[in-house]
């Protein structure tokens, strides 16, 4: 699998209180990598002309000199980018562009998780074929290594993931979430799939990974032996 990196932003907007309250989001967001604040335009062509590649864009309309709209439109090969703007009658303008998303000032931060999510779901090709994943558990979002999953459970309509740190319970069909997962995880049962790499034992109908047991269903016993070569 190749290797994803985090996605990295810039925030481009006038008002010091709009940038502290995105800052802030972002920080609160693991799978965001905020590289610089800008004021103005001016400042954002610069780093984007000195640093080359950013993945999205927070990026304000009405701002002096220029505003964020036709600065957008001025890019070449653009970055994704979501509008910021305290000016609902900007929205449809926004979306012209193939905004990922419109976000109206006060900014929640629940608001501002559905549109990273936006972002993601774009990007789900690509992550599909990472060594991470990412995870929402209530109103935080949280980027996990395969690797560092020891088993994911069932859970009605949740998934719990577990690692060896923690347990991270997220929205998803059991069917669906394990679709995501690399090929080094086996379903052992209806509610279980446990990553190979992680198992310590295996006695009768239980396999041992650390402290825990996770059962082995008889319908998926044959399965769980063939790719064990016993």
């Amino acid at each position: 699998m190749t290797t994803h990196k985090s996605i990295s932003c810039l925030i481009i907007d006038d008002e010091p209180s709009s940038q502290h309250v995105l800052q802030h989001f972002i920080a609160k967001t693991p799978v965001l990598d905020l590289k610089l604040i800008c004021s103005n335009t001016e400042e954002a062509f610069k780093y984007l002309q000195l640093n080359g590649k950013i993945d999205l864009l927070f990026l304000d309309i009405n701002m002096p000199k220029q505003s964020g709209l036709d600065f957008y439109k001025s890019l070449q090969n653009p970055p994704q980018v979501i509008f910021t703007t305290a000016y609902p009658q900007y929205a449809v303008d926004g979306f012209e562009v193939n905004a990922v998303d419109y976000l109206l000032k006060p900014i929640a931060y629940e608001r501002f998780l559905t549109a990273i999510n936006k972002v993601l779901n774009k990007n789900e090709n690509s992550l599909n074929d990472t060594d991470f994943i990412v995870l929402k558990e209530n109103k935080a979002l949280h980027k996990v290594r395969f690797e560092d999953i020891q088993y994911v459970e069932a859970y009605g309509d949740y998934v719990k993931v577990h690692t060896q740190q923690k347990t991270i319970t997220t929205h998803s069909t059991f069917s669906k979430f394990i679709e995501s997962l690399p090929n080094y995880f086996l379903r052992t049962h209806k509610s279980f799939s446990i990553n190979l790499n992680r198992l310590n034992h295996l006695s009768g109908n239980q396999i041992s990974i650390d402290d825990h047991k996770i059962p082995i269903g008889q319908t998926y016993k044959q399965t769980v032996l063939k790719a064990l070569n016993l």
